[in-house]
């Protein structure tokens, strides 16, 4: 049953860096693809672009994302304030502060038992959390909200809109395989250019639309040692779901703007706290981490590679947006 949700789900409602930019007919040639084993970036890579390329979800990328043992990822310590809680191919993070830990993005179900498990392998119940800070309204990132509400007294912050996005799937999902749902509303409604405190943490709220329209990116600092960095949540990184040329243009005002922050000349955004791990190779470059020693650079703080991502994701996005005023024009 949850594969065919996530067939259709996924289809619709796509969060990966260059997935669905362009899509040729379903009955297109198929490109072979590698088999899944484990969690590595660029297999998984491939599997995906290859369901945006066709519409039609590869054999093997169903059999995987449906597969417990595959998704299940220990969580990890990626900076001395900062928690990879995830699960494979979806990322969710948990910093901690000194007044208690913020959670962005609450997975989904099947899974957001998982990282419930994750959260207290950490030392964190999720009667603990403060805050919940969600980037946008597709069913991978805020699918769990219903059941950490249940656990947690936790304030759930999101965009407006983006709280009414995911609303609306949520009730698109009713009497399917897999059907959601989301609260009456959020806790705390952010806008562009509010901060939130929580304890001796900032965290940073840039509204960056195009991915969805309510969508959001969360900024903060991270700490190592004696350094301390600006990272960011970029809250969607593909083109899905595009209503027309104007959200394409939108999507790719907000990769300029987020471009900016990386090449800011104070405090410029140099860690990407991915949405999903796969999209920049995370998940390799976390191992680096286990034989990381005194001295050595940080394996993910890396603004030359957020630059290289953000190059690629506006290369598409101009492609796309060729492909939707072409459709726009059409249509008149």
């Amino acid at each position: 049953m949850l594969a065919k949700f996530l067939v259709v789900s996924l289809l619709s409602t796509f969060a990966m860096a260059g997935l669905v930019q362009a899509q040729t007919p379903a009955s297109a040639t198929a490109v072979s693809t590698p088999a899944l084993s484990g969690c590595p970036s660029p297999a998984i890579d491939a599997q995906f672009k290859e369901f945006g390329r066709s519409g039609k979800m590869p054999a093997e990328l169903k059999r995987w994302l449906n597969d417990p043992k595959a998704q299940l990822m220990a969580p990890y310590q990626a900076f001395d304030n900062v928690y990879y809680v995830g699960i494979c191919w979806v990322s969710a993070w948990l910093i901690k502060t000194s007044a208690g830990p913020v959670l962005i993005d609450t997975l989904y179900e099947p899974y957001t038992d998982q990282l419930v498990a994750n959260l207290r392998a950490i030392g964190v119940e999720p009667a603990d959390l403060k805050m919940v800070l969600l980037t946008h309204g597709h069913f991978d990132h805020v699918g769990g909200v219903a059941k950490l509400k249940s656990l947690s007294k936790a304030k759930f912050v999101m965009t407006q809109e983006g709280w009414a996005e995911a609303q609306h799937d949520a009730q698109q999902s009713q009497g399917k395989a897999g059907a959601w749902s989301m609260p009456a509303g959020p806790d705390v409604t952010v806008k562009d250019g509010d901060v939130l405190t929580v304890g001796d943490t900032r965290f940073y709220v840039y509204t960056t639309p195009g991915h969805t329209w309510g969508t959001a990116s969360y900024a903060l600092d991270v700490k190592d040692g004696n350094k301390t960095y600006r990272a960011m949540t970029i809250g969607g990184l593909g083109l899905n779901a595009i209503d027309g040329p104007k959200q394409v243009e939108a999507y790719i005002a907000s990769v300029d703007r987020i471009k900016g922050m990386v090449n800011a000349a104070q405090n410029p955004v140099v860690v990407h706290l991915t949405a999903h791990p796969f999209s920049n190779g995370l998940t390799e470059a976390k191992e680096l981490l286990k034989t990381r020693k005194p001295g050595d650079p940080h394996p993910l703080v890396d603004a030359a590679g957020l630059n290289v991502q953000l190059d690629a994701l506006r290369a598409g996005a101009e492609e796309r947006l060729l492909i939707e005023q072409a459709r726009s024009k059409a249509a008149k």
